[in-house]
């Protein structure tokens, strides 16, 4: 049995800690939070833009910890679940790795790629597993276009458009903090740069016009460019100050003999399908694949049957790998230098790929 401690009782510590009682051969053993009301189980307090409110949970015969040292010496833990804000990723996720823990940590890996750097350069030392939670491509409709595109069951890829915008999210203290949460491009732009990192590999330069809050990105428009000019890829993504529709995520990607269209939003509160995912073929066709659960949380529940079965096995994962996730992040920062001088930024030849 896996034992799991989650460090971090917020929105996305609860989605972990629901997704894992779904998990085979998983056992969430302790958590870690300074919220004395959350260490008694009072969780009503959190809140998210999908899946189920905070509640009163049931934390019988797990452990509770009120200093991270101490869970962090706790022998009976394999996983560290970091949930905690970003700008705490890396001191978290290194001590744990050098206590002798696997990591498990949210997205993003860190505010910047140094201490990104550090924290996979602190896995390879305690010769531990560092995951990072990339859960986007295990929703089924992402899935089916990772695969896709893995198989060349359409013929090569040629581009895609991705777009992910929400509301303000006004529950989120320091969200516009680059210090802290990192603004929407690092919070939520990042999971499509590490879909399209996935996908296509690194860019070799971006080109992104963007609005600002502060020294953040609030909205960007990016355009990719790849060594193959006939590769056309591009991004919208960030926060709109209507509250209408508090969430969108679609994309549009082109292969040889096929494009998967998709767009799904939050209007009114209530989700809407508006073009379920749809394979326009080159027979004229537009096929709608059969799909999983379209239900968020069950990304999660995959997300974390993927953590368990490579710590089982000793393989890296090949989405949830810290390398990725750097770069991922790499291509934010990128964006948004780009944004702030209102020009092509290129990579570095070393982030290439």
């Amino acid at each position: 049995m896996l034992q799991v401690g989650i460090v971090g009782i917020g929105f996305m510590g609860m989605i972990h800690f629901l997704a894992y009682q779904r998990v085979p051969g998983v056992r969430v053993a302790a958590i870690y939070s300074r919220d004395a009301r959350k260490l008694a189980g009072d969780w009503r307090s959190i809140k998210g833009n999908f899946g189920p409110p905070g509640r009163k949970m049931d934390l019988t015969g797990i452990r509770r910890y009120e200093k991270l040292d101490d869970m962090l010496a706790d022998d009976q833990l394999d996983l560290i679940d970091v949930c905690l804000p970003a700008r705490l990723h890396r001191a978290a996720s290194v001590a744990a790795l050098k206590s002798g823990k696997h990591v498990f940590c949210e997205k993003p890996i860190a505010l910047n790629v140094r201490d990104a750097k550090a924290m996979v350069y602190a896995a390879a030392e305690a010769k531990r597993q560092l995951f990072v939670g990339h859960v986007v491509p295990f929703f089924p409709e992402y899935s089916f276009a990772l695969s896709a595109a893995r198989t060349g069951q359409y013929g090569k890829l040629l581009g895609g458009h991705f777009r992910r915008v929400i509301a303000d999210p006004h529950w989120i203290a320091d969200y516009y903090d680059p210090h802290i949460i990192g603004g929407p491009l690092v919070d939520l732009n990042i999971h499509d740069a590490h879909f399209i990192r996935l996908l296509f590999g690194m860019p070799q330069a971006t080109f992104s016009r963007g609005r600002m809050r502060g020294k953040v990105v609030e909205y960007a428009e990016s355009q990719f460019v790849y060594e193959n000019p006939s590769q056309v890829v591009s991004m919208s993504c960030g926060v709109i100050r209507q509250p209408g529709r508090s969430f969108q995520q679609s994309f549009e990607i082109h292969f040889e003999r096929a494009a998967l269209v998709y767009d799904y939003a939050v209007v009114n509160g209530k989700p809407r399908c508006a073009t379920p995912l749809t394979v326009l073929d080159a027979k004229g066709r537009a096929i709608h694949p059969r799909l999983p659960s379209s239900d968020p949380t069950d990304g999660f529940v995959s997300e974390l049957k993927e953590v368990a079965q490579c710590i089982a096995s000793g393989n890296p994962s090949a989405i949830l790998d810290g390398r990725l996730a750097t770069d991922a992040l790499t291509i934010c920062q990128k964006q948004s230098q780009s944004v702030a001088a209102g020009r092509f930024v290129r990579f570095h030849p070393a982030n290439v790929s």
